[in-house]
């Protein structure tokens, strides 16, 4: 199992660590989850995630966000609303009508395929990816592949948390990642 250790920014103050629940053994034996659900139900470090997300981007160029289901729905929302973007929804096979693009990838443990609609995807435009948690880079990846094979470009992927022990920085190559907090395992 990880350990809990956290490395993150506390320069408004705000110890987001405090915020996220971690529950043992979940979704199976030796895994450690870092449950964002308890960011959403505290008002003030769901205020601190979009804030910093703003602040983080400033004025970066983006044509659009791909938010990736579920929980990177509920970060991508407020950002795009406060920046007047485009939201795309990267869904689970099947979730999606219409015409779709797919990609199956490798999660930490297991395997899935994304999809995403394929009209909602304007060739050229730059898209910013947000999801709650990055672990091994596969949602991150997978995302990647589909705007690409559309004609527009990933610029960056935003996460709320990062686990570097799963090497997604190795893992992917298309984007720069921008994460919150960092967990490290043993």
């Amino acid at each position: 199992m990880v350990n809990d250790s956290a490395v993150h920014s506390e320069a408004d103050g705000f110890n987001l660590d405090d915020a996220i629940r971690k529950v043992p053994d979940f979704p199976k034996p030796g895994i450690l989850f870092y449950d964002i659900t308890s960011i959403l139900a505290n008002p003030d470090a769901f205020r601190y995630c979009i804030d910093s997300m703003l602040k983080l981007y400033g004025e970066t160029e983006f044509d659009a966000v791909a938010a990736i289901e579920a929980r990177g729905f509920v970060f991508a929302a407020p950002f795009c609303y406060r920046r007047n973007l485009p939201l795309l929804l990267v869904r689970k096979q099947g979730k999606l009508p219409g015409k779709t693009i797919s990609c199956s990838y490798e999660l930490e443990y297991g395997s899935a395929i994304l999809e995403m609609h394929v009209e909602d995807i304007r060739p050229g435009a730059r898209f910013l990816i947000i999801d709650d948690l990055i672990a091994t880079g596969g949602t991150i990846n997978a995302t990647c592949d589909m705007i690409k094979r559309c004609g527009a470009v990933p610029v960056r992927a935003f996460s709320v948390v990062g686990l570097p022990f799963l090497n997604y920085e190795e893992k992917v190559k298309d984007v720069g990642i921008d994460t919150l907090i960092e967990y490290f395992g043993e």
